[in-house]
């Protein structure tokens, strides 16, 4: 079974910004036929909203931790360190100190997508 030719619907800017603004997060081509077919209209998914800046600090957080091997060797440490077999030499100290960072940085964007002050 063939599908029907689509329909062209030619806008000024003025009127397709309306029509936009009439159907929120509705997709427009979803939201006109809800209009003109009502009952009959197919339902559709809705148009994914942009994300929140809170969600756009969550999700820098949750890449910059998936980068980093931070948890693993975290626990390697700590298992050193109940061994008494911890060397600190000044390699280790760098990764330390620089997994410090990212945790401090995750911390305050953490605490800044929750809107709790530090």
């Amino acid at each position: 079974m063939s599908r029907p030719a689509p329909f062209s619907l030619r806008l000024t800017p003025d009127e397709r910004t309306r029509l936009e603004a009439k159907a929120g997060s509705m997709p427009l081509a979803s939201y006109i036929k809800s209009v003109v077919l009502a009952d009959d209209a197919p339902k559709y998914r809705k148009r994914r909203q942009a994300p929140s800046a809170e969600q756009q600090l969550l999700a820098e957080v949750l890449a910059r931790l998936g980068q980093t091997k931070h948890a693993n060797n975290l626990n390697q440490i700590a298992k050193h360190l109940n061994q008494g077999t911890l060397v600190l030499d000044e390699e280790l100290a760098a990764d330390i100190n620089a997994a410090l960072a990212d945790i401090a940085w995750m911390r305050t964007k953490l605490m800044e997508a929750l809107g709790v002050q530090s």
